[in-house]
C-alpha cells in the first residue's frame, strides 16, 4: 500500500469510527465533500493543514500527520505553474463558521465570485486567507493573492492594468510579450486563464471597477474579494457582509491570544473592543508586550472612552489609522456629516436627524447616509435607521467632529434641538390637544419636520425616538442649551404618561429643572416642577411629589398665574387621595374644577371630575361616582381625548363594581380594553383586564378571573395597588 492510499484509508477508518459521513466531515472542516472523497480514494494529495484539521475534528492527534506523503505526487504531466501566493493564515482564529460555509458555497456555485465586505478591523482579510488555504487544494493551478491596496495608507489603489501585468508574469508570460495597450493586456490576461483552475484572492478592493476588469472569463476559476465598501454593483457576485464577532467568539479569541483565564475583567476588555478582531488582537498584543500588566490594567486603560482609540495601537497596528483610511474614501460633504452625526447621543437615527445636523435636504441627507453605509462607517439596524459601531462613534467625535470649527458644531447641535423640540411639540399636540403650550421660537434654519397626521403616527414617532430624545435632553442641558432642554422635557411628558415610562420622565424633568433655574425662567421652573410631581405621583413617590406640587404652587402664586395655581392644586389632590385624605382631595378637585369650568377649559374640568369620581368611590358614594364618570366620558369623546376617555371607562367600571352592578362594571371594563388598545396604553389595558377579573371572581368564576388577571400581567405587569384600586381588590 503506498503512502497516499495509507493516508486516505486511515482517514476513512477514523471518520467511520467517529460515526461521520463525508458530508458531515466536510461541514466540520470546510473542505469540499468531493475533495475529501478523492483524498480517501487516493486521487487527491493530502496536505498538512488538512491532516491537522481532521485530527482535531476526529480526536486523533498525530494519526494522520504520521502517514502524510513524503513526496508530493504530480497531478499532471505537462509543464505548468502551480503557484500558491497566499500569505500565512492566522494560527488563532475563532467564530465565522457560518461565513466560512457561505464563502465555500459561493465559490462552488456557477460564476464563483464572492465579495466579503465589512468595516475596518472586522477581519475580512484574515477570513479570506483562511478560506483560501482550505480551498486551494481543489484548484489544479493553485491560488494567487493580490493586495489591491484600496486600504493602503501610503499608496493609491492599484491600477487593474498593473495587476494584470503582475499576474501575467506569474503565469509565465515574458515581460516583452505583455502588451502596453490596456485592452490588449486585458485580453491576454483572460486568454492565459482559459482552461486553468485557479483561485484568485483580491484583497482590499477600492471599488467595483477595480475588480471587474480582473475577473476571469474561465468558469473553472474562482475569485474571492475583500473590501471596506459593499461593491454592490458586482451583480453576479455573492455578497457576504461581515459583522463584528459575537461576545463568546470575541472572548475566545482574546483568551487564545493571551492565555488569560476567563472572567468578568476579560469580558469587559472584549466589550471595549466591540467585537472587532483587529482591536482584540491589538489589545492582546499590548498585554503580551507588558509583562508587568495584568488584564485589569488593560481593562483600566481601555475603560476610558476618550483614550480608547489611542490605547488600541501596538506600534504596528492602529485602529485609529484603520478607521482613518475608510474616511479617506469620502467626499468633503460626507466626511462633514460623519463627524456631525457624532453630536447625536442616541443609539440610532433617521434621515431627518442627518438633515437637521447637516442643514441639507432630506434627499441629499439620504444620499450621504447611503454612502456612509456603503463604506461601513454606519450600520443599518433596521430599515430607514442608521447607527454607529461603538468605536466608530468615538472616532467620529474625536477626529472628524473635532476638526470642524466649534461654531459649526454648535450651530448643527442647535438645528438638531430645533428639529427635536419642534417635532416633539407637534406629536404632543396630537396626543394631548387640550394641553396648554407656551409659544416656542426657532432659529432661521428650520429643519424639515416629520409628517405626523394623527395620534397613532405621533405615538409611533415617540416610541421610535424617545430614547434618543431623552439623551438629547440631557446633552442640551450639559451644552448650555437650557431653553431646548426644558422644552423637550415638557413635550415628552404626555408620551411618558401614556407609556408609563417613569424613570426617563423623572430624569428629563430633573435636567429640565436645572436648565429652567439657569435661565431664571420662573414659569418654566414652576411648570417643570409640577410635571416632575406628576411623574413622581404616577410612580407612587407620594412624599416627593407632594413637595413638588407645593413648590410649584408657590412659584405660580409668585407669578400671579391662577391657572397654574389651580393645576398644582388639582395635582396635589391626587396625592391626598392616595394617602387616604379623601375629603381634602375632593375639596381641592372641586375648587380646580370650578376654575376650569369658569374659564371654559372643558378638558381639564373633565379630568378633575374624573378624579373626584374616584374619590367618591373611596368615600362610599359609588352610584354618584358612576354618574360623574359617565359625564366625563361624554366630554372626552366630544373632545376626541381617547386616552382620557379610556381612563373614564375604567373609572366607570370601578364605580359600578363598588356599587354592586357587576354587569355594568364588566361592560365598562370591556369597552376600556378596546379603547386602551386602540390608543396604545398597555397600563390602562392591564387595569381593565384586572377589573374584569375582579368582576369574575366576585361572581364565583375563579378560572375566568385567573385567566383575565394573567392577561393583565402579560400586558403590563406590576400595577401598583396604591395607585390602582383594581390591583388592591385582586390582592384582597
Amino acid at each position: 500500500m503506498n503512502e497516499r492510499a495509507t493516508f486516505g484509508a486511515e482517514l476513512r477508518r477514523l471518520r467511520r469510527s467517529a460515526g461521520l459521513s463525508l458530508a458531515e466531515l466536510a461541514e466540520r472542516t470546510h473542505y469540499s465533500k468531493g475533495y475529501l472523497s478523492k483524498v480517501e480514494t487516493g486521487l487527491a494529495t493530502p496536505n498538512p493543514a488538512l491532516a491537522a484539521l481532521c485530527e482535531s475534528e476526529l480526536g486523533a492527534t498525530g494519526a494522520l500527520t504520521a502517514v502524510l506523503p513524503q513526496t508530493p505526487v504530480r497531478r499532471r504531466t505537462r509543464p505548468d505553474v502551480r503557484p500558491s501566493w497566499l500569505p500565512a493564515a492566522a494560527t488563532v482564529f475563532t467564530g465565522r463558521t457560518t461565513e466560512v460555509q457561505a464563502i465555500r458555497d459561493a465559490l462552488e456555485a456557477d460564476g464563483g465570485v464572492c465579495v466579503v465586505s465589512g468595516m475596518s478591523g472586522v477581519g475580512k482579510t484574515e477570513l479570506a486567507i483562511r478560506c483560501a488555504h482550505r480551498l486551494e487544494a481543489g484548484f489544479a493551478d493553485g491560488s494567487l493573492f493580490v493586495d489591491l491596496r484600496g486600504a493602503s495608507p501610503d499608496e493609491q489603489a492599484t491600477d487593474p492594468a498593473a495587476v494584470q501585468d503582475r499576474l501575467l508574469r506569474v503565469l509565465d508570460v515574458p515581460a516583452d510579450r505583455i502588451p502596453a495597450d490596456p485592452d490588449d493586456r486585458a485580453a491576454l490576461y483572460r486568454s492565459r486563464l482559459r482552461g486553468r483552475s485557479l483561485l484568485l484572492v483580491l484583497d482590499n478592493a477600492a471599488n467595483a471597477a477595480q475588480v471587474r476588469s480582473l475577473l476571469p472569463a474561465e468558469p473553472k476559476c474562482r475569485v474571492l474579494v475583500t473590501s471596506r465598501s459593499r461593491l454592490s454593483s458586482l451583480d453576479d457576485a455573492r455578497h457576504i457582509s461581515l459583522d463584528p464577532l459575537d461576545q463568546p467568539a470575541a472572548v475566545e479569541l482574546f483568551l487564545s491570544l493571551t492565555g488569560c483565564p476567563p472572567g468578568e475583567v476579560v469580558t469587559r476588555v472584549v466589550e471595549h473592543c466591540a467585537g472587532l478582531p483587529l482591536a482584540i488582537r491589538i489589545a492582546a498584543a499590548r498585554l503580551r508586550a507588558h509583562p508587568s500588566w495584568d488584564v485589569g490594567e488593560l481593562d483600566r486603560r481601555l475603560g476610558a472612552e476618550a483614550e480608547r482609540l489611542g490605547e488600541l495601537d501596538d506600534g504596528e497596528r492602529s485602529l485609529f489609522a484603520a478607521f482613518q483610511l475608510s474616511v479617506r474614501q469620502l467626499s468633503l460633504a460626507e466626511t462633514r456629516l460623519f463627524g456631525l452625526l457624532a453630536l447625536y447621543p442616541g443609539t440610532d437615527f433617521d434621515v431627518h436627524t442627518a438633515s437637521s445636523l447637516a442643514a441639507v435636504s432630506l434627499r441629499e441627507a439620504d444620499r450621504q447616509l447611503e454612502r456612509l453605509h456603503d463604506a461601513y462607517l454606519l450600520n443599518q439596524p433596521e430599515m430607514d435607521r442608521y447607527g454607529f459601531h461603538d468605536l466608530l462613534r468615538v472616532f467620529a467625535g474625536e477626529t472628524v467632529l473635532a476638526a470642524l470649527p466649534a461654531q459649526e458644531a454648535s450651530a448643527a447641535f442647535r438645528r438638531l434641538m430645533d428639529f427635536a423640540v419642534r417635532t416633539a411639540s407637534q406629536a404632543d399636540r396630537l396626543l394631548a390637544p387640550q394641553r396648554f403650550r407656551p409659544e416656542i421660537e426657532f432659529g432661521p434654519e428650520v429643519p424639515e419636520t416629520v409628517r405626523l397626521d394623527d395620534d397613532d403616527m405621533a405615538l409611533g414617532w415617540f416610541r421610535t425616538e424617545w430614547v434618543g430624545l431623552v439623551e438629547l435632553c440631557r446633552v442640551a442641558g450639559e451644552r448650555g442649551e437650557h431653553e431646548r432642554c426644558w422644552q423637550l422635557a415638557f413635550f415628552l411628558r404626555s408620551f411618558f404618561f401614556t407609556a408609563k415610562l417613569w424613570d426617563p420622565w423623572i430624569a428629563t424633568h430633573r435636567w429640565a429643572l436645572r436648565s429652567a433655574d439657569e435661565l431664571g425662567d420662573t414659569w418654566a421652573l414652576a411648570t417643570t416642577t409640577a410635571n416632575l410631581g406628576i411623574g413622581l405621583v404616577d410612580r407612587g413617590d407620594l412624599d416627593e411629589a407632594s413637595t413638588c406640587f407645593g413648590d410649584a404652587l408657590v412659584l405660580y402664586q409668585r407669578l400671579g398665574d391662577v391657572h397654574g395655581e389651580n393645576t398644582a392644586l388639582a395635582h396635589s389632590a391626587w396625592v391626598d387621595h392616595y394617602r387616604g385624605k379623601h375629603a381634602v382631595a375632593l375639596r381641592d378637585f372641586q375648587q380646580a374644577r370650578d376654575f376650569y369650568e369658569r374659564t371654559g377649559n372643558r378638558g381639564n374640568a373633565a379630568i378633575t371630575a374624573r378624579g373626584s369620581a374616584l374619590v367618591l368611590v373611596a368615600l362610599g358614594r359609588a352610584p354618584e361616582a358612576a354618574s360623574l364618570a359617565a359625564t366625563t366620558l361624554t366630554v372626552f369623546d366630544e373632545l376626541k381625548l381617547d386616552l382620557d376617555a379610556t381612563m373614564a371607562l375604567n373609572c366607570l367600571g370601578w364605580a359600578w363594581f363598588h356599587a354592586g352592578h357587576h354587569d355594568r362594571a364588566r361592560s365598562a371594563y370591556r369597552d376600556a380594553v378596546d379603547r386602551a388598545k386602540a390608543c396604545g396604553s398597555t397600563y390602562e389595558t392591564a387595569r381593565a383586564y384586572t377589573g374584569m377579573g375582579n368582576v369574575a371572581a366576585a361572581n364565583g368564576s375563579a378560572d375566568l378571573a385567573r385567566e383575565l388577571w394573567h392577561r393583565a400581567d402579560q400586558t403590563h405587569a406590576g400595577l401598583d395597588p396604591v395607585m390602582v384600586g383594581e390591583a388592591r381588590v385582586r390582592m384582597a
